[in-house]
């Protein structure tokens, strides 16, 4: 008997069919994702996109670990709460996106996806808006916030509430 046989013969197994309620449940968590979402990026670009007095001071990096080490430099408090807030901004993507949909799992997609909207919002900062600027380091700290809370409890949330994938 060769393996084609053994594979032809064996019996087909059935997934049996999710309860109406785990269906309702999954729908739910969808909407509430997607409804997170959409506050999200209303106050995420709120908070980005609105102009500030910097006298002047703002200044664009494109060269890779320039603002990290001035962050660095900086007492303790201001560092964390720049390197923080910058970790911390677009993390609810890496939350809400696999919610939203199981197409959006895993850090590869949203480091990409995150990537992607940090840099449009850096970006329009550069070129649109008074007393801000483009920042290659904001861009890095935003993306590695997105994995971060993807891989320390976006994965398992999508999970619990859609399900693995089939």
């Amino acid at each position: 008997m060769t393996t084609t046989e053994t594979r032809q013969d064996a019996p087909v197994t059935q997934r049996e069919p999710k309860p109406w309620y785990v269906t309702v449940f999954r729908v739910l968590a969808v909407l509430v994702a997607l409804a997170g979402l959409v506050v999200f990026f209303y106050y995420a670009f709120k908070l980005t996109l609105t102009p500030v007095n910097d006298n002047g001071q703002a200044g664009g990096n494109t060269d890779p670990g320039r603002s990290l080490r001035f962050y660095l430099d900086r007492p303790t408090k201001e560092a964390i709460f720049q390197l923080g807030g910058n970790l911390v901004l677009l993390s609810p993507l890496g939350v809400l996106l696999p919610i939203a949909s199981r197409r959006l799992r895993g850090p590869v997609r949203l480091l990409l996806i995150g990537g992607l909207v940090s840099l449009v919002i850096e970006t329009t900062q550069g070129l649109l808006v008074m007393g801000r600027a483009f920042d290659v380091d904001d861009v890095m700290l935003n993306t590695l916030g997105v994995v971060l809370a993807y891989l320390l409890v976006g994965r398992k949330l999508s999970h619990v509430l859609r399900g693995r994938r089939r």
